[in-house]
């Protein structure tokens, strides 16, 4: 939970940061992103799964 915690956090200050900066804000568009997101890290679970499997 605490790396949890701490991930939102670095993730509002890097928001705030380069709101502040008036840069584009280094993330793709909300939706997408977050599937984006699920799929690169459910692609790796299952890539363990798969590997369980053969050996």
């Amino acid at each position: 939970m605490k790396e949890v915690f701490l991930a939102l956090v670095a993730g509002l200050l890097v928001g705030i940061i380069f709101k502040f900066l008036k840069l584009p804000i280094p993330a793709p568009p909300v939706l997408t992103g977050v599937i984006g997101i699920f799929g690169v890290y459910f692609g790796g679970i299952i890539a363990d799964w798969i590997g369980k499997l053969i050996h």
